[in-house]
């Protein structure tokens, strides 16, 4: 479900084949992001948790794998290890997205969990929308949103008043 102004994109029904810490200065109406906590299984400081609060990281590619580690730690400690892939996969497409495409200094990382879902935000100063399109056998970019749009429940795009956040969605099985 998207917020006033964004889009949503459902997921279609058929399944698509599995396919140094950066820490930027947070943002002035943003709430402080914490002092960087250890994963669950001790091995990794993060600059932060994006369960508990947004976690801005700079706009370059090596922060692609600061999100990465951030999400799996997330996903491990709710206890849904299972999903870890994904939300790795899903959360290096976002971020590659914001990295690439929107010129950005920074970005966020923020992760929520309801019940029976977990949600996925990548927020940037851009209010440029992004675009699904096709893929074809040969294309060697553009992929991104396509698996997010194959592998996520849900998907969508809220516009802010300065930038926009990009999310997906996955559902998560009841216990």
């Amino acid at each position: 479900m998207a917020g006033p102004g964004g889009s949503e994109q459902p997921q279609r029904a058929a399944a698509a084949a599995a396919a140094a810490p950066l820490l930027a200065p947070a943002a002035p109406a943003a709430p402080p992001v914490p002092s960087a906590p250890q994963a669950p299984d001790g091995d990794l400081d993060l600059p932060g948790d994006p369960s508990a609060a947004e976690v801005h990281l700079t706009s370059r590619p090596e922060s692609a794998s600061t999100a990465r580690r951030l999400s799996l730690s997330v996903v491990r400690r709710w206890g849904l290890s299972p999903l870890g892939d994904t939300v790795e996969l899903l959360v290096s497409e976002l971020v590659g997205n914001a990295v690439r495409h929107t010129g950005a200094q920074t970005f966020g990382l923020r992760m929520l969990r309801r019940r029976g879902w977990i949600r996925v935000e990548v927020r940037d100063p851009s209010r440029a929308l992004p675009c699904l399109l096709p893929v074809r056998a040969m294309d060697t970019s553009g992929r991104g949103l396509f698996l997010v749009d194959h592998l996520s429940d849900r998907w969508g795009v809220d516009l802010l008043p300065r930038g926009k956040t990009t999310w997906f969605e996955l559902r998560v099985p009841e216990r």
